[in-house]
C-alpha cells in the first residue's frame, strides 16, 4: 500500500479517525507523517501537519510513552496540559526501538511514509537505523525533518536544551522582564518556534517535492529559531553596540507603550507607534493638544527622552477612568489599545465565543475543550480528531503492514509493541 492510499481516508483503519473521514479539502490529506517525538517542538510540529489532514503516526516508548503524557494532570486529573495541546488526530503506536522487531516495525512504517519526523538527542536516530542519510538513500522521495537543540555539529552539539535553557541561550531573556530581573517567557517560545519552523519546513519540502520529486534532509534547532526571533535585538547591539533595555511591557524606542492604570484597578495596554497615533491620544483620550507641538513631546524620539514625563501625563489621565469608558475613548479615538487579560480573560474572549473558534475533542480522560488552530480554510475545517491513549493504534497499524494476531501477539508478550 502506497503512502497516499494509507494517508485518505479509504485505506485508514475503521474506527480510528472518528469524523475526520467527513471532512474534505484539507491540503494536506494523502501525507503520512511517522513522528520519532516526544515534549513540546516536534509534537508541535506534527499536530500542526495533523490539522491540516496529514495522517501523523505517533511513535512512543512501550514504557510510559511521550513523557509529556506526565508532564502533569491537568486535565480532568489524568492527562498532562501539554499532551493535550499538542497530540490530538494522531495515531500512537507504541514500540521498543531497542527490539529488532521494533526497529524493523519502525522501518516498515517509514517505508509508507512521506514524511520522517524526529527530536531524539542528535545522533540517537542514527545510531537505530534512521538517519537521514540511510533513509534518503532508499527513498529519495522521503522528506527527514531532524529536530533538536542545537544541531549535529558545534560545541553545544549535546548539551541539554529545554526551552528555558535554550531561551536563556539565544539571549531571549536578556530582553525579557523589568530593568532589574531578567524573565522567560511564560509560554515555551523555544520549542514553539522550532514547531512552527519544522511545520514550515515540512510545507516547503513537499512543495518542492510536488515539483522536482525529490525529497529533503532538513535540520530544525530550538537555538537558530530563538536566535531568529531575537534578530531586532540583535541587530540593534550588533549596530549600536548596546543591547536594548528591558522595559517590563513597554518598548524601548517607542513612547507611550505600556499597560496604564484605571479607576477600577485594571490595567489596559495602550501602544500608540507614531506622532499621528500620539496627536489623536493626546486630543481624543488626553484632552491636551498642546502635547501635539510641544517639542518634549511632538515626536517619538522626544517622547522617548521623556518616557517618564509621558507615562505620567497618560497614567494622570487613564487612572480617573474606568476600563470600559477608556476602551471606549481610545477606540473613538482610533488609539490602538488592549485588555491585559490573564488566562482567563482569553478563554472568556468574547472574540472567541463570536467567531466559534472553540470545539470539543475527544481524549482519554473524556471531552475536552480546545480551540481551532490559526491556518482556517474557508472551505475545510482542521481536523480535531482524538488525543490518543498510549498504543492506542498499535494493532491497528501493524495489521495494516501485515501482522496478523498471532503475530501481534507474540510481539505484545516479548514486549516489542504496547
Amino acid at each position: 500500500m502506497t503512502a497516499a492510499e494509507r494517508g485518505s481516508s479509504a485505506g485508514r483503519p475503521a474506527g480510528v479517525w472518528g469524523r475526520s473521514s467527513d471532512v474534505g479539502g484539507l491540503p494536506l490529506e494523502g501525507v503520512t507523517v511517522v513522528a520519532l517525538e516526544q515534549a513540546v517542538a516536534a509534537p508541535f510540529a506534527t499536530r500542526q501537519l495533523a490539522d491540516q489532514g496529514a495522517r501523523v503516526i505517533k511513535i512512543e516508548r512501550v514504557d510510559g510513552g511521550d513523557f509529556a503524557r506526565a508532564y502533569d494532570t491537568g486535565v480532568r486529573g489524568g492527562l498532562g496540559t501539554h499532551f493535550a495541546w499538542l497530540n490530538r488526530s494522531k495515531e500512537s503506536v507504541a514500540l521498543d526501538l531497542k527490539q529488532d522487531e521494533g526497529r524493523e516495525i519502525l522501518a516498515d512504517l517509514v517505508a509508507g511514509a512521506d514524511v520522517f519526523l524526529q527530536n531524539l538527542a542528535p545522533g540517537a536516530a542514527a545510531r537505530l537505523g534512521f538517519g537521514a542519510d540511510v533513509l534518503r538513500a532508499r527513498d529519495p522521495r522521503l522528506i527527514v525533518v531532524d529536530m533538536s537543540g542545537y544541531g549535529t555539529r558545534g560545541p553545544y552539539r549535546d548539551k541539554r536544551a529545554y526551552d528555558m535553557l535554550v531561551q536563556a541561550e539565544a539571549g531571549l531573556i536578556s530582553v525579557t522582564g523589568t530593568p532589574e530581573t531578567p524573565a522567560k517567557a511564560g509560554s515555551p517560545l523555544a520549542d514553539i518556534a522550532a514547531g512552527m519552523y519544522a511545520f514550515s519546513g515540512t510545507l516547503a519540502a513537499l512543495v518542492r517535492r510536488g515539483t522536482t520529486g525529490r525529497g529533503a534532509s532538513i535540520e530544525i534547532t530550538m537555538f537558530d529559531a530563538v536566535a531568529e526571533w531575537m534578530s531586532q535585538a540583535m541587530y540593534t547591539t550588533l549596530y549600536t553596540g548596546s543591547p536594548p533595555p528591558r522595559t517590563r511591557l513597554s518598548h524601548p524606542v517607542i513612547t507611550p507603550y505600556d499597560a496604564y492604570p484605571t479607576s477600577d484597578g485594571v490595567d489596559v495596554v495602550i501602544g500608540v507607534q507614531n506622532d499621528r497615533g500620539w496627536a489623536a491620544l493626546a486630543t481624543g483620550v488626553l484632552d491636551r493638544p498642546d502635547l501635539v507641538t510641544d517639542p518634549e513631546y511632538a515626536t517619538n524620539q522626544a517622547r522617548v527622552r521623556n518616557r517618564e514625563k509621558v507615562d505620567a501625563i497618560v497614567a494622570g489621565v487613564t487612572s480617573r477612568m474606568g476600563r470600559d469608558e477608556l476602551l471606549r475613548r481610545l477606540d473613538e479615538a482610533d488609539v490602538p489599545n488592549a485588555s491585559l487579560n490573564d488566562a482567563h480573560g482569553l478563554i472568556a474572549h468574547p472574540q472567541l465565543a463570536e467567531r466559534d473558534r472553540w470545539r470539543e475533542v475527544g481524549s482519554p480522560v473524556g471531552d475536552i475543550r480546545a480551540l481551532l488552530p490559526p491556518i482556517a480554510f474557508a472551505d475545510a475545517e482542521p481536523r480535531m480528531d482524538p488525543i490518543p491513549a498510549l498504543g492506542e493504534h498499535t494493532d491497528a497499524v501493524l495489521r495494516e503492514l501485515g501482522r496478523d494476531d498471532t503475530a501481534i501477539a507474540a510481539l505484545r508478550s516479548a514486549g516489542t509493541v504496547a
